[in-house]
């Protein structure tokens, strides 16, 4: 049950990291990759700074950070291979 909890949250992390940052959501499944790898960069960067968040709300504000850092990321590198 668990992991299903997991998937939403990251299709829903995923879809508002997108909405945030660009202005648009990537897809269902994009948008799964992209939560659950912000879920777990979101966990790894809270940890750095002593932050735990328990629970479906902090897990969701948990993988947003992470999906948005993720994405922001992602943007930077592209721009600076564009150039």
């Amino acid at each position: 049950m668990n992991f299903i909890w997991y998937i939403l949250i990251g299709i829903l992390a995923g879809f508002v990291a997108g909405k945030l940052m660009h202005g648009g959501g990537f897809g269902v499944i994009v948008n799964l990759i992209v939560g659950i790898i912000g879920g777990v960069l979101g966990g790894w960067l809270f940890g750095l700074i002593g932050i735990t968040a328990g629970g479906i709300i902090g897990s969701l504000i948990t993988s947003v950070v992470g999906a948005i850092f993720l994405l922001w990321i992602v943007g930077l590198i592209s721009k600076s291979i564009s150039r």
